[in-house]
């Protein structure tokens, strides 16, 4: 936090000088004014601090909250100005009682801000690491039409239904990347640490190897020897496709494949259809008009493809043409979402459809993500038996011939 030096004058005519902390000049006028000083001067320290900077750890204000706090905070506003309660009065309440610093730093600056003459929405949309394009369009539909409680309420009940689509999607994948970690583990330990062993044992028997020890040894010897090559390969792996990931031939193609990705491609889908739909409506829901509506669920879509289908479909809506038909064309929303979504531009409940679709699709969505799981885990432990089983069984086929020779002998 700023740190701001000031000279003032105490009630019986003293001058003081020192620092204080605030979010900004406003901020820190204001806690001296509530000592009974009065101010003669006040501006930032601009001065660094010699050494390790601290500062660099601190929470600030603005830094990312957790979903579920921000959850929280939506519904308590919510229930808190349905209740009578005045906004500002509401979100100092709200500020005091909250145990994460960066956020109680957050919302000490939007009372700032409201105070000052700002709109809820516009304080909102200063910190847009915590609140999206979503919240802030929401809020500001609220303000417009004078329901900011039914608004947050919608919002909160957005937010959890995205949180519960998120916690289904980790419990996909972390089996597998736990998994596949675990792996990769076993078999860099097998060959820095354990190979090396058995192959001075080979050569001090010197005894011939069978082809798959041989390729084994080999393996081992190289990332034992040269094991700065190998990782930073790894590296460089690691550079190169995230610099792929940024670019925008990169990020297309990427997210081509997460949609028709042999395994988790339909699931990518059903999220993804399941997400726009649920924004969509809640934000049509909310009043917010039908085309910045669908130029924020384009940009929040999370998929390019995704965001260019929409793009087109806004552009077809603005001609007067029907949001149904560019859908239909795309390879991504399959025809029964189209044709329902067609059916509700038609009967005036267009966002009561989409509803039911984002209902639909995330009960699909738990079912595919209970069947990848009863199904990657055995696939996992196969994977994993076959190479680590491999491993073992190359290593170990010279004493096998060793066995065989010495029971032929006896």
């Amino acid at each position: 936090m700023p740190q701001f030096k000031y000279t003032a004058r105490t009630p019986d005519g003293k001058t003081l000088s020192g620092l204080i902390a605030g979010t900004n000049q406003a901020d820190a006028t204001a806690k001296l004014k509530k000592q009974n000083l009065n101010i003669v001067a006040i501006r930032e320290d601009t001065k660094k601090k010699k050494g390790f900077n601290v500062d660099l750890f601190q929470p600030k204000a603005g830094d990312r909250v957790k979903g579920e706090d921000l959850t929280v905070f939506t519904r308590q506003l919510a229930t808190m100005i349905a209740a009578g309660v005045p906004l500002l009065e509401s979100l100092e309440v709200l500020q005091e009682q909250t145990d994460n610093k960066g956020f109680k730093l957050t919302l000490e600056g939007i009372v700032e801000k409201i105070r000052g003459g700002s709109d809820f929405s516009a304080a909102l949309e200063t910190y847009p690491k915590i609140f999206t394009r979503i919240y802030v369009s929401m809020v500001k539909a609220g303000e417009a039409g004078g329901q900011i409680d039914s608004i947050l309420v919608r919002l909160a009940e957005y937010m959890e239904s995205a949180e519960q689509l998120k916690r289904e999607i980790k419990s996909a994948m972390t089996y597998p990347v736990i998994s596949l970690g675990l792996i990769f583990s076993i078999v860099i330990g097998l060959m820095v640490f354990i190979i090396p062993n058995f192959e001075k044992i080979f050569m001090q028997m010197g005894i011939p190897l069978p082809l798959p020890t041989k390729i084994i040894l080999m393996v081992s010897k190289f990332m034992t020897g040269y094991w700065y090559t190998w990782i930073g390969g790894i590296v460089a792996l690691v550079v190169g496709f995230g610099t792929f990931k940024r670019s925008k031939v990169g990020q297309y193609s990427l997210d081509w494949f997460a949609l028709n990705a042999p395994v988790f491609g339909d699931l990518f889908t059903k999220v993804a259809i399941s997400r726009f739909c649920r924004t969509f409506s809640t934000l049509i829901k909310s009043g917010v008009p039908i085309l910045g509506a669908l130029e924020i669920v384009a940009a929040t879509s999370g998929n390019t493809i995704i965001e260019n289908t929409v793009n087109n479909a806004k552009e077809s809506v603005r001609k007067g043409e029907t949001l149904s038909e560019p859908l239909s064309h795309s390879k991504v929303f399959p025809p029964m979402v189209t044709r329902m979504i067609g059916i509700g531009e038609k009967s005036g409940a267009l966002e009561a459809l989409l509803e039911k679709i984002s209902e639909f699709y995330d009960q699909q969505v738990k079912a595919t993500v209970e069947g990848l799981t009863s199904m990657i885990e055995p696939i996992m432990i196969g994977i994993m038996g076959i190479v680590v089983g491999g491993i073992v069984l190359a290593i170990f086929m010279p004493i096998f011939d060793i066995q065989k020779s010495l029971s032929k002998k006896g």
